[in-house]
């Protein structure tokens, strides 16, 4: 048997133009898909369309278990985390609370659970306090501790890292992922970010333009760009003109698998060699860059300002060979 949440040709419009148009996708029971995609691809407008939230006009099939789903049916099953966390007044502990008492769960058990979940969120030590007074990350916790506890088979999480610091980000991120290894939703995941899917998901669906470019397990989606808008989106922004190379595609690499030496140089180590001149050196705290002009095309490298890998010193001008560990041809036509 199928389990968890499915669509068929899923199609949203608004003011007579097509948003999105996904012709099938699968999340399993238990396993979380992360939607990746640049701002305007249609992200949140299919994270709404798959929980049958949202105003817009949506054709096409969603499913729950591999049969098709009506909004009231969905509404019972989907919980959300939207990008503002919306408090209640009251305690913490009321606010995690308030969904499975809206579900009809008495008030002491519904107390129990969401303290459960709070546990896990990290924000126990938080469960008498005013949900008014709560910084962003915190009210962000909540949002989830209240999602989970309802105990949904269909989790959607729309961006939830949105204007955190880089230590509540990573925080968070550690105790959503335990959080998530405890529950068996199907859970959709809206980002931006590769890192964030790389972190949490099993699975990565990357839409651009209100269609899925690629979709398969998150390592391999995210290591493997197919046309220039993928390789953009996850970072494969180097790109090299195929007749500067040899090679019959453009090829793609991340400026991190970038390094700068001055030739001449032993380069066995590496994918490719590209020689250039210096433009400019940034130093940028845990990184410098280097930017080079090639005939291939400007090139970006990122490295650890103390590595032996790249000269601390070189003027502006200087030759150099840009040495890549990892290219990616991109075969797709962007």
């Amino acid at each position: 048997m199928t389990t968890g949440l499915s669509c068929r040709d899923l199609r949203v419009h608004a003011g007579g133009q097509e948003l999105v148009h996904v012709s099938a996708l699968h999340v399993p029971a238990g396993r979380t898909l992360a939607v990746l995609g640049p701002n305007g691809a249609g992200k949140s407008t299919l994270l709404r369309a798959l929980g049958l939230l949202g105003r817009h006009s949506i054709t096409g099939e969603i499913l729950l278990d591999g049969r098709p789903a009506s909004r009231e049916q969905m509404r019972a099953a989907v919980a959300a985390v939207l990008q503002r966390p919306v408090m209640r007044r009251g305690t913490v502990a009321a606010n995690v609370a308030s969904g499975l008492r809206f579900r009809g769960v008495a008030r002491r058990e519904a107390a129990e659970r969401a303290r459960s979940w709070l546990e896990v969120l990290s924000i126990g030590h938080l469960a008498d306090r005013d949900a008014g007074t709560l910084s962003g990350g915190e009210a962000q916790r909540v949002s989830i501790a209240r999602a989970l506890a309802v105990g949904p088979r269909v989790l959607l999480l729309d961006e939830p890292f949105t204007g955190l610091d880089s230590t509540s980000r990573a925080d968070l991120l550690a105790d959503l992922r335990a959080a998530l290894d405890q529950h068996d939703a199907a859970t959709v995941l809206v980002t931006h970010d590769r890192h964030e899917a790389l972190a949490l998901a099993h699975d990565t669906a990357l839409i651009i333009g209100g269609h899925i470019r690629h979709h398969g397990p998150t390592q391999c989606v995210v290591d493997d760009p197919r046309d220039l808008d993928t390789a953009r989106l996850l970072g494969y922004t180097n790109l090299l003109a195929p007749n500067s190379t040899g090679q019959p595609h453009v090829l793609a690499a991340r400026p991190e698998h970038c390094r700068l030496v001055t030739p001449p140089a032993d380069h066995a180590d590496v994918a490719l060699t590209v020689e250039g001149r210096l433009r400019r050196t940034v130093h940028l705290g845990a990184v410098t860059r280097h930017d080079v002009d090639t005939a291939a095309g400007p090139l970006i490298c990122l490295v650890d300002p103390d590595s032996s890998m790249s000269p601390e010193i070189l003027a502006v001008g200087s030759p150099v060979v840009v040495a890549i560990t990892h290219v990616r041809p991109l075969t797709g036509a962007g």
